[in-house]
């Protein structure tokens, strides 16, 4: 999936966390949410503004930075 259309980062808005499609909604409040235990149908419910490819673009965006993450080894 391209998130890069749906998930924005913005200096003066969330203090430069990844948001999604401009709000104020950070990439970073909704995968806190997914993990601790909430659905997608409770987080859509909760904040109507989203929809359900928003969530995946916030999945694909953590994926990919998972991806790009290494540790140097001694």
């Amino acid at each position: 999936m391209d998130y890069h259309e749906s998930i924005t980062i913005e200096p003066g808005k969330r203090s430069g966390k990844p948001c999604i499609r401009g709000m104020r909604i950070t990439v970073y409040d909704i995968l806190e949410y997914l993990a601790g235990g909430m659905t997608e149908a409770e987080v859509l419910e909760d904040f109507s503004e989203l929809t359900s490819e928003d969530i995946k673009a916030c999945l694909a965006f953590a994926a990919d930075r998972e991806k790009k993450l290494f540790v140097a080894s001694l």
